[in-house]
């Protein structure tokens, strides 16, 4: 039988990654602030909780997908929290929280007999609707070998490490490499288009060389060059990653000099477009300040 599972944060990432669970035939109940993001999962049969502790209290496993550190710890750990619940034995983060905040939560956890797994994923809104994201898993080996064919369900899990956290490491790596390709690609693109080179040609050759990256192979020609600007990430999100990757370094002494200047970059891209603009949006900064705009013929 099924194990019966929980899904705290069902909106842009976790709706699509609830929708694989029922898909794989899991009974599920869901939790979100938004009424809204939980209607088309409960059309699909899954239980509406009014709050953490409710999904902690039906679920065996429960999943979060959320937005700050700050909203981890205190559906976790907080008063209404899965730490409240009486059934759920297992916590599965798929945020992107930090090393600190995630060890932290693991250990209070542990001491009420929950396990957590860290586990933040990487591939957008389109790798969580196909299943094909990266998850990025770390925690204790008897619940992770547990919970490995449901991670399996939303893409292809990399056993990282034996501690929650050190999957945050991992993840918060990564999306600074990403925010890196993408403001220098910005900056690059631009200065083509002030010198007179045509933006999609750009790309295409780009993309036969050196330079090219995940902004020039996926940004650029699905959500820059058309201008929908509707990649599916907040620019407030990035900055929020970008910081938490400085913050970690930081903490083990490790220097960052290109790092940060892109927490500068994207500090600015927030204040300047607002924290839920989208993140390709970032592009229009630098095009206000220059005078060019960058699109396809």
């Amino acid at each position: 039988m099924a194990e019966t599972l929980g899904f705290v944060g069902v909106g842009n990432m976790g709706g699509p990654m609830a929708n694989r669970l029922i898909d794989a035939g899991h009974p599920l109940t869901v939790y979100d602030i938004r009424d809204a993001a939980m209607a088309p999962l409960a059309a699909r049969g899954a239980a509406k909780a009014l709050s953490s502790h409710a999904v902690a209290d039906a679920a065996d496993i429960v999943f979060f997908s959320l937005p700050t550190p700050d909203d981890v710890r205190n559906e976790a750990i907080g008063e209404k929290g899965v730490i409240k619940g009486t059934r759920a034995k297992i916590l599965v983060d798929l945020s992107t929280t930090g090393r600190r905040t995630t060890m932290a939560v693991a250990e209070t956890l542990e001491n009420v007999g929950i396990d957590m797994i860290d586990a933040p994923v990487s591939g957008g809104v389109n790798g969580a609707v196909k299943g094909t994201l990266a998850v990025m898993a770390a925690g204790d080996a008897e619940p992770l070998e547990r919970v490995a064919p449901l991670l399996g369900i939303f893409g292809r899990l990399f056993r990282v490490g034996g501690k929650p956290g050190m999957a945050q490491v991992m993840k918060l790596a990564n999306n600074l490499m990403s925010a890196t390709s993408l403001a220098i690609a910005t900056e690059a693109l631009v200065m083509g288009v002030k010198a007179g080179l045509d933006p999609k040609l750009m790309i295409d050759v780009i993309n036969s060389s050196t330079g090219r990256n995940t902004a020039t192979e996926t940004k650029f020609p699905q959500s820059i060059l058309p201008r929908t600007f509707a990649y599916g990430f907040a620019t407030g999100l990035m900055h929020k990653d970008v910081r938490l990757c400085l913050e970690e370094a930081e903490a083990l002494g490790i220097p960052m000099d290109v790092g940060n200047a892109v927490r500068e970059i994207w500090r600015n891209a927030e204040r300047e477009l607002g924290a839920q603009s989208d993140y390709t949006e970032i592009v229009r900064c630098l095009e206000k300040r220059t005078g060019v705009e960058i699109k396809s013929a």
